[in-house]
């Protein structure tokens, strides 16, 4: 039987990802204490659990790949542009963008728009919690079967 305490808990579960802003790893920790201390007592919330945790975990990955892929092209650039000849005569020459900075620069535009459409997904994600459906993250992976 689906009653509105659990559809709560489900929204909350979604809601406290949101908790990284306040808390370190918040994201991960919120949703895991309320998903630990409630999978038993509802399907739905269980299934909500394991939904936002997959996504958050499933974010941080594509983060990761993300991070991994845009750092070097700035290091480049900037390692490039560097003149040394010694202490007395050392600058860095940034006069004209190279492509690896517009490599950098789209995989950091992507960053951005996933970090929207991130927060886009947990409010519907809450929306549905909240109307008793279950939500199905989109580029989640399974990680929690």
């Amino acid at each position: 039987m689906l009653d509105n305490h659990h559809k709560n808990i489900a929204t909350f579960i979604h809601l406290s990802t949101f908790s990284r802003f306040i808390i370190p790893f918040g994201n991960f920790i919120g949703p895991i204490v309320l998903w630990i201390t409630n999978k038993d007592k509802s399907e739905f919330v269980n299934e909500h659990g394991k939904q936002a945790i997959n996504f958050q975990i499933s974010i941080l990955l594509y983060a990761i790949i993300v991070g991994t892929l845009t750092i070097p092209f700035f290091i480049f650039k900037i390692f490039n542009g560097i003149d040394f000849h010694g202490f007395h005569n050392f600058h860095i020459n940034i006069d004209k963008p190279s492509p690896f900075l517009y490599i950098g620069g789209a995989l950091g535009f992507l960053a951005v728009i996933g970090f929207i459409f991130e927060i886009v997904f947990i409010v519907l994600a809450s929306l549905k919690a909240r109307d008793g459906k279950l939500y199905h993250y989109p580029l989640k992976i399974n990680f929690l079967k």
